[in-house]
């Protein structure tokens, strides 16, 4: 063969080759985008079928069924939050009566300063009302919420104290990686009123989280604690976690998320080299299964129970650091753990369940919902696919923008 047959011939299969891994890739990513939208059509009959019934808020199953709160605990907003999305990706009205209904019921909870879950509550609720409805009665509801969740920041240790009423002395200096995720509701008052003061304590918390909770590999664990006097810190400690030396996954995908929305918001680049510090320990961590185990480094991990949650809320986080850091792998990891979560972890076997997503875990420690469904799963898995299929919709719902 002559050397110009020869090039001729190796260009050939150079071109073959590079046209068949692209109808591969396209292939794929085609299957990856049914798998979603299968599971979002899933998750949305579910609701169809389960929301007309339910009168208060979901907080988890027991055998298949939900268990049920009058005031929302801390999960409430996560309810109307997904019929919320349930409208956006079905346009059905019945979704959005439905949502109103049951936002309207958390409206005790604007005054509440016995909790720092006023984010939890608020966000996906009243501030999507107010977003897609346009009646200010939702960003009023939820500004009050922001002033009532202010009043938990202790100035001296620059923190948001997690748990307890405000004189109780008890878990006084208690901090929590979940709090990163109830900072935007603060963002979004100052953002509303022009008061600087919101955002300031958002950031004053993020900046403490920040110093005190990530560790040298990217792992955190999920509760610090602080003298509540003098505000000096005392040590990582757990709850939900195996120990104060663990790693509890749903914390690690707050803070994954968590400081990725508070670096949109300001802009700081050092929130968003934390959250991908906190991204690069989880997703090392991840076992072929794309599914987090509860503790990433509980003495039996990965060898151990699942919680499909962590994998949900961490996805969307990972979806908005693709974005920001144009680190495409951050993307292909939530498309990965989105796929494996809607194609194992779902409820399409049973004939029972009222939730959508199976496999979470609430609080191993305590022997308490191991395995099984959660409001903030379905939630997050809703909102995760739909920032995949059509990212305007879950704009709409909860603003994703960057300063």
């Amino acid at each position: 063969m002559t050397t110009a047959a020869g090039a001729a011939v190796a260009a050939s299969a150079g071109t073959s080759t590079a046209a068949s891994a692209a109808t591969s890739d396209a292939s794929d990513q085609a299957s990856v985008t049914r798998t979603l939208r299968q599971a979002a059509d899933y998750a949305v009959a579910k609701l169809r079928a389960v929301a007309p019934g339910v009168t208060a808020f979901p907080v988890g199953t027991k055998f298949e069924k939900w268990t049920y709160s009058q005031n929302g605990d801390w999960v409430g907003g996560f309810w109307p939050g997904q019929l919320w999305l349930a409208w956006l990706h079905s346009g059905e009205e019945q979704f959005k009566t439905l949502a109103l209904a049951s936002a309207e019921k958390l409206a005790p909870r604007q005054n509440d300063t016995g909790t720092h879950d006023l984010g939890f509550l608020f966000y996906p609720s009243w501030v999507t009302a107010w977003r897609l409805t346009g009646d200010d009665k939702w960003k009023d509801g939820a500004v009050q919420a922001a002033t009532s969740l202010i009043k938990r920041y202790n100035p001296a240790g620059r923190f948001i104290r997690a748990w307890g009423a405000l004189t109780d002395p008890n878990n006084a200096g208690r901090v929590i990686m979940d709090t990163m995720m109830n900072l935007d509701l603060l963002a979004f008052a100052s953002k509303q009123t022009g008061d600087p003061r919101y955002l300031d304590i958002a950031v004053a918390h993020a900046k403490t989280a920040q110093r005190n909770f990530l560790r040298p590999d990217g792992s955190s664990p999920h509760v610090f604690d602080f003298d509540p006097v003098t505000g000096a810190p005392i040590g990582p400690n757990t709850v939900q976690g195996y120990s104060p030396a663990s790693c509890w996954s749903r914390g690690q995908a707050w803070g994954v998320y968590g400081f990725t929305t508070i670096h949109r918001r300001t802009g700081d680049a050092e929130f968003l080299a934390t959250a991908r510090r906190l991204a690069d320990f989880a997703l090392s961590r991840l076992t072929p299964d794309h599914v987090p185990v509860w503790d990433y480094l509980a003495p039996q991990a990965p060898d151990d129970v699942k919680d499909a949650s962590a994998g949900v809320i961490m996805a969307c986080g990972l979806l908005d650091l693709a974005e920001l850091t144009h680190h495409p792998r951050y993307r292909e990891s939530a498309l990965r753990i989105l796929t494996a979560v809607s194609r194992t972890c779902l409820t399409t076997k049973s004939a029972r369940a009222e939730a959508s997503v199976a496999r979470c875990t609430r609080n191993r420690p305590n022997e308490d919902g191991v395995e099984v469904s959660l409001p903030y799963a379905d939630y997050y898995l809703l909102e995760g696919i739909l920032r995949v299929l059509d990212r305007r919709k879950v704009d709409r719902a909860i603003d994703l923008s960057a300063v």
